[in-house]
């Protein structure tokens, strides 16, 4: 027991006070110890660390992460510059890709968009400093429900999840108000001017998107009250993993919201889920990548879907990400757009008409599984 006992003693001061209930498979000891790290950065360098708690191994149908298809080079990329071109061919070229890339895809790649490369540099390099702070100091802003408007935290909904993932976040709400933590030194003006050029890319592509189902440029933006949308940044950061083919960064899921835009540190770890297969994404530099929401699927009355995507680990290098959703007015109720529904002439709708606050309080509150939460509202066919 002297052996047990050294190392529990070293692994103890190893992990912070701040306590969050985790197994640890010890090296030396024979049973489990529970401990409670408030993060899963301090958990991941511990040194004492040589396979991951049993409350971050995930079930076989994640264990696939090798099987991922590395076809990066099928995935639509679009040219910004081209979509918000004058020359009427070029913006039609333009918007015949953005409808394919929606029906096909449900997420592409966007170049071209205007927002400067050392910025999107400085976001990710301050969001990796934020959460090299110290903990107590990023504690200060451990919010407790979904809608406050700075809330950093671990995993995804510890209080539902017994089996947790191998992420810390950021979510910071930046739209209507703008919000923002106060350290690192410089994140908060860096994260307005991202965030106010990253809207503005969004409703342009969101604008194109209402032209390509056939509606007005604009009907979309004001149908859904854009100028008062919500928009949320989001930083995930995800350290090496001991085992990394036993756990996932985040699980399959779609997102709430109309498109979340995505940046990250050039090290790999997104895959989205086409026709039935996980496809490893490769950026392209400087680019941004989009996926499309629960909302534009609502939006749409289905014919654009919500693509399914989620976040795997490594055990070599540290993976930081930067995920900007943007959505409608909290208050704003979705439905699918009237229009369409005349075109199609249908009389019903394909989805629950919900405001948009219940639809997301309602996600963020349970656990993530792949598109559960939008099945929820959907009406079934007879």
């Amino acid at each position: 027991m002297k052996d047990n006992t050294t190392y529990i003693h070293k692994l103890s001061n190893s992990v912070s006070s701040n306590h969050s209930s985790v197994w640890l498979q010890m090296e030396k000891a024979t049973t489990p110890l529970v401990l409670k790290p408030s993060n899963i950065k301090q958990l991941a360098q511990s040194p004492h660390l040589r396979f991951i708690p049993s409350n971050y191994v995930h079930s076989t149908n994640n264990h696939d992460h090798d099987d991922a298809d590395d076809a990066s080079n099928s995935i639509p990329i679009l040219d910004f510059s081209l979509l918000t071109s004058h020359h009427p061919h070029q913006r039609s070229a333009a918007i015949h890709q953005l409808t394919k890339a929606c029906q096909d895809w449900g997420f592409f790649m966007v170049v071209n968009h205007g927002i400067p490369e050392n910025l999107m540099k400085a976001v990710i390099d301050c969001t990796h400093e934020f959460f090299n702070l110290p903990e107590e100091e990023k504690q200060e802003f451990a919010g407790k429900h979904v809608l406050d408007p700075i809330r950093y935290g671990t995993s995804f909904n510890t209080s539902k999840e017994n089996i947790f993932f191998w992420r810390d976040y950021l979510k910071v709400f930046v739209h209507p108000h703008f919000h923002s933590p106060t350290k690192p030194h410089g994140y908060r003006d860096i994260m307005a001017e991202y965030s106010e050029k990253l809207r503005e890319v969004a409703r342009k592509l969101l604008a194109g998107v209402s032209e390509s189902l056939g509606l007005e440029e604009s009907f979309l933006d004001k149908a859904l009250d854009l100028e008062s949308g919500l928009q949320i940044f989001v930083g995930n950061y995800y350290p090496p993993c001991p085992q990394p083919e036993l756990t996932m960064g985040m699980p399959p899921h779609s997102d709430h919201g109309l498109l979340t835009l995505l940046i990250h540190n050039q090290v790999g770890g997104l895959q989205v889920q086409h026709q039935g297969k996980w496809i490893n994404v490769n950026a392209l530099p400087n680019s941004l990548l989009v996926n499309t929401g629960d909302h534009l699927e609502i939006f749409s009355n289905g014919k654009y879907k919500s693509n399914v995507h989620r976040a795997v680990v490594n055990n070599k290098v540290t993976r930081i990400s930067v995920v900007t959703a943007h959505g409608p007015s909290l208050e704003t109720i979705v439905r699918p757009a009237s229009p369409l529904m005349e075109k199609e002439n249908s009389t019903s709708s394909a989805y629950i008409p919900m405001k948009y606050r219940d639809y997301l309080e309602l996600q963020q509150s349970n656990q993530l599984d792949a598109k559960t939460c939008l099945e929820r509202v959907k009406i079934p066919r007879n």
